[in-house]
This record gives C-alpha cells, structure tokens and sequence, in this order.
C-alpha cells in the first residue's frame, strides 16, 4: 500500500505540470538546446519521414538506437517517455492481437513489428526535436522558415499555457467534487465510482472552454493593442526578432554526424 501511495504521489497533477514545465523550459543548456531551431527541422525532416522508405529492419534498428541516445542527451522528461511507451506498446499490442485472432503466423508478426519499430524512430524523434526547443525558439525557428506570424505565436502560446490549463483544469474537477455526492457503495470492481469520476472529469471541461475562450480573447485585445498584426507580418521587425539565430559550425557538424551514421548503416547492410 506504501509503494501504490507513493507512485499516485509521483503522478499528482501537481507534478505532471512541473514535469511539463520542465519539457518546455527545462532543456536549455543541453547539447540540441544549443542548436538553431533550422537545424533541428532538417534533422527531424529526415528522421520523421524517411522511416517510412526504409524496411531494411538493420537500418531501422540503427536508427533506433541514434534516436535512443539522442533522446538520452535531450534529458526529456520520464513521462513523456512513458506516455510514448504506452501508446506504442498498446498499438503493437492491438494488432498483434487482432492478427493472431484472425490466424496470423509468424509472417504476420514481422511486419508489425517492423511497422512499431518504424513508429518509434518516428516519436522518438519528434520528441527529441521539439522537446529539445523552449517555445520562443520554436516559434522564431518557424518565423525564420517562412511560416505565418499567428501560426508560429499560437504554438508558442500553446506551450505556455498548457500547464496553467491543466493546473484549472484540476481546480475544476475538485470543485465538482466537493459540491457533488461520491457512491455511499463502490459497487463490484469500483465500477459506480469509475463511472462518478469519468462524469466528474466530463463535466470539467465545459467551465475550462469557457475560460479557455475567455483568456484567448483577452490575450488577443492585449496583442492587437500592442500592433501584434502590424509587427507580424513586418520585414523590418522581422529581421530585428531573428537577428540572434545563425547556423554556426556545431550545427552542420551535428548534421554532418547524423548524415554519415545513416550512411554507415546502409552502407553495412
């Protein structure tokens, strides 16, 4: 019972939003951190699509193993490893049960197993490449490739607000708990009280859209007072906002390495 009670204490709302703080801000002075966000697109245009071409599985097991120890060296956070983990295990686990239930063999397995290891160099890419960027990086990273300026502040404003979200979110959930009646009986497998929870957590979302919509207008008053619209779409401000971003000789050595690796690869293949 001390040890349920102590892993329900490392799960707490409390500490998901912290360990989502330090996602977003928490990786700054690791090796990728340092790099230009132009880098780390390049880098994750080629690992998060090239994958898909490749069914030599020594090449995708290599692969694997990169993105492992780059995953390693942008110190994400362990549970956003163990949400990936989850979901991978529980697609491969999906379909490997639906193919031995239709009479699948050992043909059958291969594949999906290669398709989950696909998959994986995939999410472990996409997390250490955008883990490894606070959001004004992100964001001036996409401001430098051309994308629009709403587009680049909504994903920035998006990562900032998450936790705060979520931290209301709970707030939400426990007023509804405190005005409302729990089950007198949990009932067989506590299924009365799943049942109170998931429409307690229902519930919860309704007064969250409606502060959600009320925080987005009030931000979007406070940009367009400051001329947001004029200062987005100008070159001059533009090039003032971006002037710190510069690929410099740790970026195309970082390029370099990666490129040489994949080519070592087929090259062993």
């Amino acid at each position: 019972m001390e040890q349920v009670r102590k892993l329900l204490d490392k799960i707490s709302v409390e500490q998901i939003k912290i360990e989502l703080l330090n996602t977003a801000y928490g990786n700054a002075d690791t090796l990728l951190a340092r790099l230009d966000p132009r880098t780390l697109f390049i880098w994750y245009l080629f690992f998060g699509i090239a994958p898909w071409f490749i069914h030599q599985e020594p090449v995708l097991l290599g692969m694997f193993v990169f993105m492992v120890i780059t995953t390693v060296m942008s110190r994400i956070s362990p549970l956003i490893i163990a949400i990936l983990c989850m979901g991978l295990l529980s697609q491969a686990g999906y379909m490997l049960v639906a193919s031995w239930f239709f009479g699948g063999n050992w043909d059958t397995i291969m594949p999906l197993a290669v398709l989950t290891l696909k998959l994986s160099v995939i999410s472990l890419a996409s997390v250490t490449a955008f883990c490894a960027m606070d959001p004004e990086k992100l964001s001036d990273g996409l401001l430098k490739i051309g994308a629009p300026a709403k587009v680049s502040f909504g994903i920035a404003y998006g990562y900032r607000m998450l936790p705060n979200l979520l931290d209301e979110y709970h707030h939400i959930f426990l007023s509804f708990r405190l005005r409302g009646k729990a089950p007198e009986k949990h009932g067989i497998l506590y299924w009365r009280s799943v049942i109170y929870f998931v429409k307690i957590a229902v519930l919860s979302f309704y007064p969250l859209l409606l502060s959600m919509a009320k925080r987005a207008r009030t931000t979007v008053e406070a940009l367009e007072t400051k001329g947001f619209s004029y200062a987005g779409y100008d070159a001059e401000v533009r090039r003032i906002k971006l002037a710190h971003l510069r690929m410099q000789g740790r970026d195309y050595l970082f390029l370099a390495i990666s490129a040489l690796y994949v080519v070592l690869l087929f090259s062993l293949t």
